[in-house]
């Protein structure tokens, strides 16, 4: 069994020719941007209800909650636009958008507003 066998995910290897190396590697560095990404979602919703901010409680609970959500479904977007991604190099054709990202920037905004709303509400 080459190495070439033994890549995964199989549903993307086995598709198309390989890719120059540069764009494998740049699909890559945006996964692990989406990673940091969610690693940081997840750090400010967990700060957020830990810390003790003067913020209406309902507020804080919920804007924590919300970017933890989003923090944890992040990955799901980082693994799928990577499969999608590496699959269109593979097979030369036009590169597919990033389904999730507008939906995480929408929660992000939400979450702004309720903490903005937790601060000047009593």
């Amino acid at each position: 069994m080459s190495l070439l066998d033994r890549r995964y995910p199989k549903s993307v290897y086995q598709h198309g020719g390989e890719p120059d190396a540069r764009f494998s590697l740049a699909n890559e560095r945006t996964f692990l941007a989406w990673i940091r990404t969610s690693l940081a979602l997840l750090a400010g919703g967990v700060a957020l209800e830990t810390l003790s901010l003067g913020l209406h409680p309902a507020f804080r609970l919920m804007a924590s909650a919300l970017l933890v959500v989003v923090g944890i479904l992040t990955p799901l977007q980082a693994w799928i636009g990577w499969m999608r991604t590496e699959r269109a190099l593979r097979l030369a054709t036009p590169l597919p958008s990033a389904n999730l990202a507008l939906p995480l920037g929408i929660a992000v905004i939400v979450a702004g507003v309720l903490v903005f709303l937790g601060l000047i509400l009593p």
